[in-house]
């Protein structure tokens, strides 16, 4: 998928629920391809923790693909923190990271993983 692909994906992504902050595009070797921000919001990660941020979950990607062969490959990671909670999607190689505010409910949660799981297999 090219960079214009990812940037309509983000967009799409970001439109599901206004409870959306930050949607991004992250590449295999955890580069940053793509992203959106909330608008009026601060960032939770500097720039040098979001690169850090990026390079775990490309490690993190790299890493779980050893498993794909006996449990199936991963459709999604949903992750609560105490600041944000966070859903990741593979299409390929790449990782597509979301994080939610963190007082959502978790029905709402699920209604954003449900809401991208199709779009997620239209650009896969």
């Amino acid at each position: 998928m090219v960079k214009k692909s990812y940037d309509e994906f983000c967009r799409a992504i970001a439109k599901i629920s206004p409870y959306i902050r930050f949607v991004a595009a992250v590449g295999n070797r955890g580069e940053l391809i793509s992203n959106y921000r909330r608008h009026g919001l601060k960032p939770l990660l500097n720039a040098k923790d979001t690169r850090y941020q990026f390079s775990h979950i490309a490690i993190k990607t790299d890493l779980e693909a050893f498993f794909d062969k006996s449990l199936g490959p991963i459709e999604f990671v949903w992750e609560e923190r105490k600041k944000v909670q966070t859903v990741s999607f593979a299409i390929k190689k790449n990782r597509i990271w979301i994080s939610v505010d963190k007082k959502v409910v978790r029905s709402e949660i699920l209604r954003i993983i449900d809401a991208c799981l199709p779009i997620v297999k239209l650009y896969s």
